[in-house]
């Protein structure tokens, strides 16, 4: 199994980086490192003028087929991309929802005349998207949403609720599971729709979190009109389309996590040598434990990416939510640790948490969030191991 990266391709690197620093480092220095987990309520307007000036300059949906204007670059060079990206410190992306989930939906399941209306949108930040998925009964058990659309004439009409809605209040579109069916089977019966945030009958709740930011809301439809020919798929068909856009939440850009996680650690690494914590072996033990586990996170992605047309060798793609998740969640504990009383104390009034202090709250979710571990633990079972599933209960 080949580690390495090609001549052709570190060039690449070279081009890629040097791109990202002469902008993090003129330009939108003042935007370097923010907008991350946490930290998503900064800098909205910054940060949208960054979205739309990677867009302008081509380097927005790299992945993407280049006859939708992305660049088509093969697996090891969004990795690349992504990894540059991390390691540059470039801010949290308002754009992710629609790059990462609804624009590569839409180019495997939707329409040529949906396929022109949105991706050009989205590839050059001019259109943000959020997720209409949960519900207060239907998280892991997605398929027991109750939000339902009703076709009436030329448009449906949508009521119910979803619940921990990212970027709602920013974003342009929603993408919304209802159910469409209500006599049909609990997987059937269900479409996947594309809603304007603006129309008639939305209503946002921010919630507040933790870290004291609102990254996600609930948003409530009441009788809430879209186009009937929004719905990607075909009508009924929507829990087909909801798990290859899931498929495609595990993308390549959550590859290059652990350079953000390598950066992260090297500010613990700072602050230990700071305040003389770095003396104390039990530390100096965590830090050198946290280090190895950060370089299996990167050997994994590397394996992974020398086993991308092998899925009989999928075993590291299996673990790789599980393993980050807990990762990142140890890490922020590991911060709060070695500061220390530092780590209590607020930044400013009003509470302005720290960046160890966000890393420590916001990593809590890490394990939640996209795949609880009790979830993936089952998955690796049943799908990577052939384990017989969980016993269901019935009532």
């Amino acid at each position: 199994m080949d580690l390495s990266f090609t001549p052709e391709q570190e060039r690449f690197r070279k081009e890629v980086r040097s791109y990202l620093d002469d902008l993090l480092h003129g330009e939108f220095a003042e935007i370097r490192g923010r907008g991350g987990p946490g930290d998503e309520h900064s800098c909205f307007e910054e940060r949208l003028a960054w979205e739309q000036r990677l867009g302008a300059d081509g380097w927005t949906c790299v992945g993407w087929p280049a006859e939708f204007g992305g660049r088509g670059l093969p697996l090891h060079q969004q990795v690349i991309y992504f990894e540059e990206y991390a390691r540059a410190g470039g801010p949290g992306r308002l754009g992710h929802i629609g790059e990462g989930l609804i624009g590569p939906t839409l180019i495997h399941f939707g329409t040529p005349e949906q396929q022109r209306r949105f991706l050009p949108p989205i590839r050059l930040g001019q259109e943000l998207w959020c997720q209409g998925y949960s519900e207060p009964n239907a998280g892991s058990d997605l398929a027991n949403i109750q939000t339902r659309a009703e076709l009436d004439g030329d448009r449906w009409v949508i009521n119910g609720q979803k619940v921990w809605t990212s970027l709602a209040t920013w974003a342009h579109w929603c993408f919304v599971l209802a159910r469409t069916d209500r006599d049909a089977p609990k997987h059937r019966g269900i479409s996947f729709l594309l809603v304007p945030m603006d129309a008639p009958g939305i209503e946002i709740r921010p919630i507040v979190q933790i870290t004291g930011s609102s990254e996600f809301n609930e948003v409530f439809f009441s009788d809430t009109p879209t186009p009937a020919d929004l719905v990607v798929g075909g009508v009924n068909n929507g829990w087909k389309v909801a798990m290859g856009l899931l498929a495609f939440e595990r993308g390549a850009s959550t590859l290059g996590q652990q350079f953000a996680f390598m950066r992260e650690y090297r500010e613990v690494l700072e602050a230990c040598r700071r305040n003389g914590r770095a003396g104390d072996p039990a530390v100096r033990q965590r830090l050198a434990e946290m280090w190895s586990r950060l370089e299996i996170m990167r050997l994994n992605t590397l394996r992974m990416l020398t086993m991308a047309d092998r899925p009989e060798l999928s075993g590291p793609a299996y673990i790789s939510k599980l393993y980050w998740a807990s990762l990142h969640r140890d890490l922020g504990e590991l911060a709060v640790d070695v500061l220390g009383p530092e780590a209590m104390i607020a930044a400013s009034t009003p509470f302005e948490p720290t960046a160890a202090q966000r890393l420590f709250l916001y990593s809590r979710a890490d394990t939640i969030y996209g795949g609880a571990n009790q979830i993936q633990r089952n998955i690796i079972g049943e799908r990577a191991l052939g384990l017989p599933p969980e016993p269901k209960v019935n009532g």
